[in-house]
């Protein structure tokens, strides 16, 4: 039963956080509603391969929550271990850049320049919230092992570590 209801309470806030800020706004606000499909155009194509992956990528990264961290994407019902496997390895925010992903494609999709800034704002606000809310929550709730994984990986881009000279 702890299993079902970890999903329903994911498929909850997958609808309710990412469903609404890259479905239904760019939906109903930013015309993506509106949209002929041309799959013949190149950048049509590419719009939808970036949704495509941002939307795979967001998956993944609500399973690794529902299955390492057991716990959700919301900030109300947050995973109980810290997750540091999967896309989490690579980057502490894949979640916020899937959904990135999927807004952008979505931009492209739309060809639309009021789309984009909604992205910006949609990424700066993120950021803000990871810096100034989510991240001092990490470190009073996980310790020196969030410490340590802050260190090791990055925020957004990953850190590339270069194999050290032989002496």
């Amino acid at each position: 039963m702890p299993r079902l209801s970890l999903a329903l309470r994911s498929l909850l806030w997958t609808i309710l956080l990412p469903g609404i800020v890259a479905g239904y706004i760019p939906w109903r606000f930013f015309g993506l509603s509106h949209v002929q499909l041309d799959i013949t155009n190149p950048l049509t194509v590419l719009a939808l391969v970036l949704i495509a992956v941002g939307v795979a990528l967001l998956i993944a990264c609500i399973w690794e929550f529902a299955a390492r961290g057991k716990g959700t994407l919301s900030p109300v019902d947050p995973p109980k271990e810290l997750v540091v496997q999967g896309l989490y390895r690579y980057v502490r925010n894949p979640m916020y850049l899937s959904v990135s992903t999927i807004v952008l494609g979505e931009a492209l999709l739309a060809r639309s320049r009021a789309l984009v800034v909604y992205w910006v704002i949609l990424f700066v606000a993120a950021n803000l919230f990871v810096m100034l809310y989510e991240e001092p929550a990490l470190r009073r709730q996980f310790g020196e092992s969030y410490t340590r994984y802050q260190e090791g990986v990055g925020r957004w881009l990953p850190r590339f570590v270069l194999p050290s000279k032989p002496r």
